[in-house]
């Protein structure tokens, strides 16, 4: 995929970004946990963790209970991008508009 590079976690499918929350609220699962947990198809599943792995957000592993499943877990540098977000957006992002 061209481009894969300047593409942000802002700019990906809800689908991954439903996935990364996943991730990072239940920590390292496999494909079948996030199908579980998201409530999402694997095909769809699939499809948004090639998005994240084509950005550095998500990693393959093995799953060493398991060897036929893998294990995704978010990269060290996904949570250094995601506070780099918020501190762009002044810390508004869930803002209210209560006066």
């Amino acid at each position: 995929m061209a481009g894969t590079e300047e593409e942000s976690l802002d700019e990906l499918p809800p689908s991954a970004k439903l996935v990364f929350k996943v991730l990072e609220y239940n920590g390292p699962l496999t494909q079948k946990g996030i199908v579980e947990e998201s409530m999402l198809s694997a095909r769809t599943v699939r499809y948004a963790l090639e998005r994240l792995e084509g950005i550095d957000i998500v990693d393959e592993d093995v799953y060493f209970a398991d060897a036929r499943q893998n294990l995704y877990q978010l990269t060290d540098a996904a949570p250094q991008q995601e506070q780099a977000k918020v501190q762009a957006d002044g810390g508004k992002e869930n803002a209210c508009c209560v006066e």
